[in-house]
């Protein structure tokens, strides 16, 4: 309860200037041109097939043997090539004053290493399942995109558990500020995450601070540069689980270039950083490899 209350204060206190000025708030010719939303008009529903992606990778892992026990399957994973797909879709209303996106994002990939006595040995280096809610006000408009007060909600599982952790099963809610649908930056944030992770049998409350952006870029006609990110710092626990992260770093960036159509492929690196509470290192992956994305917008009203 003490968490719940800390997203709705911290909430209620970005919309507060909004909603007090909701309909008087124009702010006037400034240096960024911000404006409030004024209008409530109506809206657009998007079914956003962001991409559908089957890639090769190449992974480098450093001091794997730290966090051989992780539910996070990127840390654990051993140095080797391997296939993985993933999907990430988006149903997205918006109007005047918001936009609210319902997404599912899933990925998964393993490596299997046949060894000389016969056997295979099968290490996952990919695992996720997120479905997930986010709405965003309107608050101001500027030439470089909307501003204003946000809210998200997800749920992140696995297909499997890894060799000697658990399934990952977390609940997650957001709170903070964005830029949002600019020409350039989709996303611009900075927010409070209240954490309830039920991956052991004594499930933990956490609480951390986060930044991310994701960003997309022209560079010509059927080429495009796509980069993502997140930086999540944690900074209070209800409990001590060793496998817990104090901080975890995840950037993401992809040179997409089309096909034919909607078809694409891509070269692209992956960075992921963390530190458990128990490891006296912190532990990271890299992977460089190549993606063949398939991917579709359709106006639904």
């Amino acid at each position: 309860m003490k968490n719940i209350l800390k997203i709705s204060v911290f909430t209620a206190f970005c919309s507060l200037p909004v909603a007090v000025n909701a309909q008087d708030a124009y702010v006037g010719d400034v240096d960024a041109d911000i404006s409030a939303t004024e209008n409530y008009g109506g809206g657009s529903l998007k079914a956003n097939l962001r991409k559908i992606e089957l890639k090769y990778s190449q992974n480098s892992v450093t001091n794997q043997k730290e966090y051989k026990d992780s539910p996070d399957a990127a840390l654990s994973a051993n140095e080797e090539s391997s296939i993985a797909g993933g999907l990430d879709f988006a149903l997205e209303y918006q109007n005047d004053s918001a936009m609210w996106t319902n997404g599912l994002q899933l990925a998964y990939g393993e490596t299997k290493i046949k060894k000389a006595d016969g056997s295979t040995e099968k290490n996952e280096n990919e695992d996720q399942i997120l479905l997930y809610t986010d709405y965003a006000y309107k608050a101001w408009t500027t030439n470089i995109g909307f501003i204003g007060p946000f809210v998200w909600g997800g749920y992140e599982t696995e297909f499997t558990s890894n060799d000697g952790a658990p399934r990952t099963k977390t609940l997650r809610g957001k709170a903070g500020m964005k830029l949002f649908e600019g020409e350039y930056f989709k996303e611009l944030y900075v927010a409070i995450v209240e954490e309830y992770d039920m991956t052991y049998h004594k499930h933990t409350a956490k609480t951390a601070a986060e930044v991310g952006y994701r960003f997309e870029y022209p560079l010509r006609d059927g080429v495009k540069f796509f980069s993502d990110a997140y930086a999540r710092k944690y900074f209070e626990y209800s409990r001590y689980n060793p496998t817990d992260f104090e901080y975890e770093i995840d950037v993401n960036a992809r040179l997409d270039v089309t096909l034919v159509g909607n078809l694409s492929f891509a070269p692209y690196i992956n960075y992921k950083m963390a530190k458990s509470r128990a490891a006296q290192k912190y532990g990271s992956n890299t992977s460089i490899g190549l993606s063949l994305n398939y991917k579709l917008e359709h106006s639904i009203g």
